[in-house]
């Protein structure tokens, strides 16, 4: 008797794919989450040795995309420093915003000057690793997994560094914020 055919990654993504990308989809509030965690849930089953092993290939895909997507909101409420926020006459500038927009005053480009050298004191403050990862994530906009991968460290290694990284730059930033609530 002919032994059954082994599964590979490769049907498993053609066979599972769209569904757990609905899936996720309407579980996250960005496209860019959803394909993150996608992306982590591929990369987990790439770690498998015996894809046959795995009695049901379906729940565990959604096993994982459910873990993924409940340490995503967990880790969203600590780590998004993208996403302070700060007031003004026509509604929220998010901090991004701020260090990427053109300048169109001389007030706005004095305001983005003082707040990248305070960012970049506050970034040289932290050990390299930490700064690597905020760097790439917040500024160059890798995902958390790319960085992982090209640096072959583990997600939640990276995970905790940027966490890392933002704790110090919010304590350390707090002052400016201060100041820019007052204007």
């Amino acid at each position: 008797m002919a032994e059954p055919p082994k599964r590979t990654i490769i049907e498993t993504v053609k066979q599972y794919g769209n569904r757990l990308s609905r899936f996720i989809r309407g579980q996250v509030k960005s496209d860019e989450d959803a394909e993150d965690i996608l992306q982590d849930v591929w990369y987990q089953l790439s770690r498998v040795v015996d894809l046959d092993g795995i009695e049901s290939i379906s729940g565990w895909l959604f096993q994982v995309a459910r873990n993924r997507i409940t340490d995503t909101y967990r880790k969203k409420k600590e780590d998004a420093l993208s996403d302070t926020e700060f007031d003004d006459e026509d509604g929220n500038i998010s901090f991004r915003e701020i260090l990427l927009a053109d300048a169109e005053t001389p007030e706005d480009q004095f305001f983005k000057d003082i707040f990248w050298d305070e960012l970049m004191r506050a970034l040289n403050e932290l050990p390299e690793n930490q700064r690597i990862v905020f760097v790439q994530n917040e500024l160059e906009d890798k995902t958390l997994q790319e960085i992982a991968d090209q640096s072959g460290e583990n997600l939640k290694t990276i995970i905790s560094r940027k966490r890392y990284a933002v704790q110090h730059l919010r304590k350390r930033l707090q002052t400016l914020y201060d100041e820019l609530d007052k204007l």
